[in-house]
């Protein structure tokens, strides 16, 4: 990437030995370019700052406030992605009888969605690997907006359909930089913990928006596009000022354990070969991603339309129940993060092998309920998610950290590819199989779907907690 280079430059740090008040990091300004510059070179990565702190105390001071604001700000951002990707879901039966739009229809507008977005995610994580972060990550959110913005004002399908399947791949923009800050900023022996806390934003931002989107589209369908990008704008603001890029841009030393030697464009695609596209156990992890998300995913995008069409729930209440599935994945997969690291020794395809199970049972439970209860609908529901979202978070997990982070944001991105290359299954798969055979023929073939991810989890047994003590 040609073009204007900026230059971070560290600020002094004044003595905090005798305060308990700890300085804010900021960013530093970026220095005049020495020559007009083009726009590609926004996306160049931050370089390091002229100035390294050495002294241990207060390197161990400010990789604590920086972590935290990587952490937060990173959550924040991509929870906000989902405002402008998961609004659909809700819209979606009204749309249907306003619009006259069949389910097989609307299952389409999902799958081209997904698969373009899965596409994006895998493309994406190689630039997102070699990208500044904080640029990368705003520069999807403001696009992601502005297609939501559109998608709003449309009344065509052929329209619908050619913003929403863009806005899959801005989407896409999304994680990679999240990859990138959270394996540059954590050692990896806490990348399973740190994950599974930032794996916090999916359920934070689909649960917020579906809960917001339940009420929007009771006044009107369109507000549920308008609204989420209109904060969507604003939180790009938020992510320009506060992200950094990697540690050595704001003047602190590499993290221990993930110190490497100087990279060269071919030995990041040697790095690439190696760690990514020649490890069997990534391939592993990322076909069964493909079978993760098509469970996750027929939960969250077509659990409003079960719950009014066979339980007779109102779509306001329904959006709270979604909304149920979200914050308890969030619980889930906390505890399969702390779990991972905690009794698993970092292996987290052993931790996702009982946690398929249990979600497999999950489902057959909330199936299998004839009753109409709201309060027991909503329990077996969140049940469902708690044990979804545990593999869903630690399928990113195992990439990244035996890709190291060197590769990490690509090796994601592939786990990524067949993640939301399942969209072809959840949702036009979905929605023609329903729309023929009823729903009691989509949750069978969810219970076969969730078998087929344990085994391959089993099959990735075996796999090290990382690849750095690989690494040259």
């Amino acid at each position: 990437m040609g073009g204007r280079q900026t230059t971070y430059i560290a600020k002094p740090l004044p003595d905090h030995h005798n305060s308990s008040v700890l300085p804010e990091p900021t960013i530093a300004k970026p220095m005049a370019p020495p020559a007009p510059a083009g726009w590609l070179s926004l996306f160049q990565p931050a370089p390091a700052a002229s100035v390294l702190t050495t002294d241990p105390v207060t390197i161990k001071r400010q990789y604590r406030l920086w972590q935290r604001r990587v952490l937060i700000s990173s959550i924040i951002g991509y929870a906000v992605f989902y405002f402008v990707r998961k609004n659909l879901s809700i819209a979606m039966p009204v749309m249907e009888k306003e619009l006259g739009i069949s389910k097989a229809g609307l299952g389409l507008f999902l799958t081209l969605h997904g698969v373009l977005y899965g596409v994006s995610k895998f493309a994406n994580g190689f630039l997102g690997d070699r990208a500044n972060a904080r640029t990368f990550m705003t520069a999807g959110l403001v696009c992601s907006a502005l297609l939501n913005l559109c998608f709003g004002f449309s009344s065509t399908v052929i329209a619908f359909g050619l913003f929403w399947m863009l806005n899959g791949w801005f989407q896409g923009m999304g994680f990679p930089p999240c990859a990138r800050l959270l394996t540059h900023w954590f050692q990896p022996k806490q990348l399973a913990t740190k994950l599974s806390i930032w794996n916090m934003s999916h359920s934070i931002g689909a649960g917020i928006i579906v809960v917001l989107c339940g009420y929007l589209v009771a006044i009107n369908w369109r507000l549920c596009f308008l609204v989420p990008a209109a904060i969507a704008l604003l939180c790009s603001l938020f992510l320009w000022f506060k992200l950094p890029d990697t540690p050595a841009s704001v003047g602190l030393p590499e993290v221990e354990g993930t110190k490497t030697s100087h990279q060269t464009q071919p030995i990041f695609r040697a790095v690439l070969l190696e760690k990514v596209f020649r490890n069997k156990y990534i391939w592993l992890v990322s076909v069964a991603n493909f079978f993760v998300y098509t469970i996750r995913y027929v939960l969250l995008d077509w659990g409003a339309s079960f719950l009014t069409q066979t339980r007779h729930i109102q779509i306001s209440h329904a959006g709270w129940m979604v909304a149920g599935f979200e914050f308890s994945g969030l619980v889930g997969a906390l505890l399969a993060g702390w779990m991972t690291d905690r009794f698993f020794g970092g292996r987290a395809a052993r931790a996702c092998v009982f946690y398929m199970a249990l979600s497999g049972v999950s489902v057959l439970f909330f199936w299998k309920n004839r009753m109409p209860s709201e309060l027991l609908n909503t329990g077996l529901l969140c049940l469902a998610g708690f044990f979804i979202y545990g593999p869903q978070c630690l399928v990113a997990v195992i990439a990244a950290n035996l890709a190291t982070k060197r590769a990490a944001a690509s090796a994601v991105g592939l786990t990524g590819l067949f993640g939301y290359a399942s969209t072809i299954l959840s949702g036009v798969g979905l929605g023609t199989l329903v729309q023929h055979h009823g729903w009691d023929a989509g949750f069978a073939g969810l219970l076969l779907v969730a078998g087929i991810a344990m085994f391959l989890f089993v099959l990735a047994w075996p796999a090290k907690p990382h690849g750095y003590a690989t690494e040259s």
